[in-house]
């Protein structure tokens, strides 16, 4: 009788368990986005790079990018760069800009990471190249002043990925080093 007991309550508790099917996800019709990772410098938690006031041509923002998108970077189409000047030192008058294009870098110049699988490419911008896109003279800058440098990722299908549409893991994190924003300070 113990025996039957058993296995009615064995079979009592299988057939509670069962549960309805439930659709799968549908992951190829799911949106996917993409990220531009900063590879070195790493981490790059404050994004922050050096331009001498003295040596405008010869110092400068670099980093190692890497397109991070579905398919190993299929769908990346560019890394657009907009570049502000920031005058933090009033004394030789307010030259503060507002954001304009600084350069586009396609897909094309990236290559294949034979590690990652990833596209990456080495990205820089001179003091030099900064003076030109803000159309300032050196006169206009002084040690303490900024430029603030922002990015968008664009992919193939038309969308497009900022700071401002990125979730802070994204930005913020270290494993992704994406920040999609960096400061090149001017120092003496």
């Amino acid at each position: 009788m113990k025996k039957y007991m058993v296995f009615l309550f064995l079979g009592l508790f299988a057939m509670a368990c069962e549960t309805d099917v439930i659709d799968r996800i549908d992951e190829p019709s799911m949106e996917q986005g993409g990220y531009v990772r900063t590879v070195t410098p790493y981490p790059v938690t404050n994004a922050t790079f050096s331009a001498s006031k003295a040596n405008m041509s010869g110092t400068k923002m670099e980093i190692l990018a890497e397109a991070v998108t579905p398919n190993q970077g299929a769908l990346f189409a560019s890394y657009d760069l907009s570049i502000a000047f920031v005058d933090a030192t009033p004394a030789n008058g307010t030259k503060t800009t507002t954001a304009v294009v600084l350069k586009s870098i396609a897909a094309s110049a990236f290559a294949k990471d034979a590690t990652t699988g990833y596209p990456r490419a080495t990205i820089s911008v001179t003091g030099a190249e900064a003076l030109a896109a803000t159309k300032l003279a050196l006169t206009d800058i002084s040690a303490g002043d900024r430029f603030d440098i922002t990015a968008v990722m664009k992919l193939t299908n038309g969308k497009s990925y900022t700071a401002s549409n990125t979730g802070v893991n994204i930005t913020g994190g270290a494993f992704y080093s994406s920040p999609f924003a960096y400061r090149l300070n001017v120092v003496n």
